[in-house]
């Protein structure tokens, strides 16, 4: 049986945290054509904002938002602007705890079709990510 390894905190946080530099927005949490036709979807703007920020987050660093987590200004304003939105439409997406938590499976459904039709489909430790 494969042995477990424990992450220190400073571990876990180098691994799971969520990218603010310029670069690594742009090449995480750009926004393609298709990601913005299935974000569109939603009504209201504050679940246009969630949606894409959990779409972006499962991609990379591959998780999911936990509860009371706070986003970074520099991703906020990032995925922001390529909707169209300020980062106070986030605010009513956050206070809405089920919203917040909707189920995680849409998201998966989302990145397994875009990895199949050629996106990016990168781990956090930069290899293709195929479903079995």
């Amino acid at each position: 049986m494969p042995r477990r390894v424990t992450l220190t905190d400073r571990q876990r946080e180098a691994l799971f945290h969520l990218p603010f530099d310029q670069g690594d927005l742009l090449r995480h949490y750009t926004l393609s054509d298709e990601d913005l036709g299935h974000i569109r979807q939603r009504r209201r703007a504050h679940n246009r904002f969630g949606f894409a920020l959990q779409l972006c987050v499962l991609r990379y660093p591959g998780r999911v938002l936990t509860p009371g987590e706070l986003i970074p200004a520099q991703v906020s304003d990032f995925i922001a602007a390529q909707l169209g939105l300020s980062r106070d439409d986030l605010l009513l997406y956050a206070a809405r705890e089920e919203t917040r938590h909707e189920p995680a499976r849409r998201h998966h459904h989302l990145l397994e079709h875009h990895e199949t039709r050629g996106g990016r489909g990168q781990t956090r430790r930069g290899r293709h990510h195929h479903p079995a």
